[in-house]
């Protein structure tokens, strides 16, 4: 029998306090912030959106894990149950522990990217393209045919576009691209997965043209358990395996272990290329640590690992997907659009039709982001045009999407949490014709909505 309450599959062993504030407090903190989300206290914050990563609660055995952490500086007991763990999931031979999935990036780019290269991907996140560009590299999205109507469901969303994804390779010459991105689940979009068939087509066309397929993992286990939900032929094979054939279409992987591993700091880069691998751990060395540790203590090494075992568990995939179905539910039925259909980590909510009178460069998604916790002290994060927008040439370029991302930590908030979440949209929906444009005051060249300084405008 389908049950129509959600269970968690866990009991709560350890309780936090949240931040009640009154709504005179939030407007000051708001002031004070400069209106950057990113700069307010977290002891400020009731429900907090901003993101799943590194806000997991980890596990009993997690936690155990953390006790029996070896915290020798070289060839650390728990960097081999780490890499063991890393290695029976993703099949690669090298693998690196580093302190969070960007350090994978600057790494991986590091050695393959620089001026002239193209990155092509079905879409980059924001440290992703960073640190891309920041090598020098371009990195250009390939999103599937329909990735961008937010109204229409579709299974895949998060697929590249496998024709255009041709065309750009013989477009810039096989020898200009290092490598292809698929970025799983993809989280600039909505948080969509990509499905196999996807994964495998583009496998085929890379090893065509001698480009390798890096894996950006962060949400494999949530990417996977979509394919056994959607994708024909799945239906009764184990997430375990599904995840294993997903990384086999990959010469490498980059994690934030944050996410799926439900860590609260770490991550990985993995590769089978020897020469890659030898210039990423002399990298590695330099900025993150030795090879066996990679910035990280033992116990974390020990939790990645526990953590990596146990998000494969389909009950709490199960717990975990519903629970998305659930705000994106309580959202439809308050009036508020989002991307269709939800994603595996959080829903989306659509700001450009939310709040059709402000303008793209009024960040339409920073005053929806302001205004939750202007009223209820929800913070959340904008994915539009602060996050990456750009000009060129003195001319403002808008993002082609403005979106407020409701990031759900894992096993942290209850049903009733949740329930909260949805009554405060519904509030700001009666009058959200009343939310102001905002104003970039100051802001950084690259990820620009980390230090952002803002100001509401009159409506």
């Amino acid at each position: 029998m389908s049950w129509k309450t959600i269970i968690e599959p866990f009991k709560i062993k350890t309780v936090e306090p949240l931040g009640f504030t009154t709504l005179p407090e939030r407007e000051a903190v708001l002031r004070e912030a400069c209106y950057n989300i990113f700069a307010i206290p977290a002891d400020k914050v009731l429900v907090d959106l901003l993101t799943d990563s590194g806000t997991s609660a980890m596990s009993a055995e997690q936690w155990a894990c953390v006790m029996r952490g070896d915290e020798s500086y070289a060839g650390a007991r728990s960097f081999f149950t780490f890499e063991a763990a890393v290695r029976r999931l993703t099949g690669y031979r090298h693998i690196m522990p580093v302190h969070q999935g960007r350090a994978a990036e600057r790494i991986l780019f590091s050695v393959v990217g620089g001026p002239g290269k193209t990155i092509l991907s079905n879409s980059h996140f924001d440290t992703t393209r960073a640190n891309a560009e920041a090598s020098g590299c371009v990195a250009l999205d390939l999103p599937a045919p329909g990735a961008l109507d937010f109204d229409t469901p579709a299974d895949f969303k998060g697929d590249i576009d496998l024709k255009a994804l041709e065309d750009a390779i013989r477009r810039i010459g096989k020898q200009n691209i290092p490598m292809i991105v698929m970025t799983l689940t993809n989280n600039s979009l909505g948080g969509q997965p990509a499905s196999m068939a996807n994964l495998r087509e583009t496998s085929r066309i890379a090893r065509h043209y001698g480009i390798p397929v890096i894996i950006d993992c962060a949400r494999f286990a949530e990417n996977a358990f979509f394919i056994k939900r959607r994708e024909p032929g799945f239906a009764s094979r184990k997430v375990s395996d599904i995840a294993q054939e997903i990384f086999s279409y990959g010469s490498g992987a980059m994690m934030s272990s944050k996410k799926d591993a439900f860590a609260n700091i770490g991550g990985f880069l993995a590769l089978n290329d020897p020469d890659w691998a030898k210039a990423a751990r002399e990298i590695l060395i330099l900025g993150e640590g030795f090879p066996t540790y990679g910035g990280l203590a033992g116990r974390d090494l020990e939790a990645i690992a526990r953590g990596l075992t146990e998000v494969l568990d389909e009950e709490y995939l199960t717990y975990r997907i519903r629970s998305i179905e659930y705000l994106a539910e309580g959202l439809r039925k308050a009036g508020v659009p989002i991307v269709e259909p939800p994603g595996g980590h959080a829903v989306y909510v659509n700001a450009r039709k939310f709040l059709p009178h402000i303008k793209p460069e009024g960040y339409p998604g920073q005053s929806l982001v302001c205004e939750l916790y202007r009223t209820a002290g929800i913070r959340a994060v904008e994915i539009g045009s602060l996050m990456f927008g750009k000009t060129e040439n003195g001319k403002f370029v808008p993002a082609p999407m403005e979106l407020v991302r409701l990031a759900i930590p894992r096993r942290v908030y209850t049903q009733s949490h949740i329930d909260f979440v949805i009554e405060v949209f519904a509030d700001i929906a009666k009058r959200r014709d009343r939310l102001p444009p905002m104003r970039l005051i100051e802001g950084s060249q690259r990820l620009t909505h980390f230090t952002a300084k803002m100001m509401p405008e009159p409506v």
